[in-house]
């Protein structure tokens, strides 16, 4: 089994070539799992927290026998109401282990994921800066300590 700290998917191959956008998917799958191991059987609205960051909130959206579609995002307070930043929509390919971005907010308000679509826009094509956002945000997830487990 490839372990994910052998995946590098600034390095992989090309970028915006199909086998270097393939290893990014598997890495963003592995990554997921880190967070959520149970992914395959969970349903509904789940909330990690940790001391010294945001709330992650998971809802799955859709299940099928080889897929998952998930909403991934912070739920931040702010003098407006509440922004939901970054709101992505993430499909899983359980048979596959890939794990794509379908959707992302195009208005990143984190200083980091904005940083990373800049530096993508021109060399990376919309799959490629979307799972790359992904990825990083998945390091962080774990790196903070998140996990969400079964109620």
């Amino acid at each position: 089994m490839l372990l994910d700290s052998q995946l590098v998917p600034e390095t992989v191959i090309r970028p915006k070539s199909f086998v270097g956008l393939m290893a990014l998917y598997e890495s963003n799958f592995l990554r997921l799992l880190r967070i959520i191991p149970e992914i395959d059987r969970l349903d509904g609205c789940f909330r990690s927290r940790v001391a010294g960051d945001c709330d992650l909130h998971v809802e799955v959206i859709e299940r099928s026998r080889h897929t998952v579609t998930l909403s991934l995002t912070y739920h931040l307070p702010t003098d407006e109401g509440l922004l939901v930043d970054p709101d992505m929509m993430v499909r899983l390919y359980l048979d596959g282990q890939l794990a794509e971005v379908l959707a992302i907010g195009e208005s990143q308000r984190h200083a980091a994921l904005r940083r990373l679509v800049f530096e993508h826009r021109e060399e990376l094509d919309r799959r490629w800066r979307c799972n790359i956002i992904l990825n990083k945000w998945l390091e962080y997830l774990s790196d903070q300590g998140h996990l969400i487990l079964d109620r």
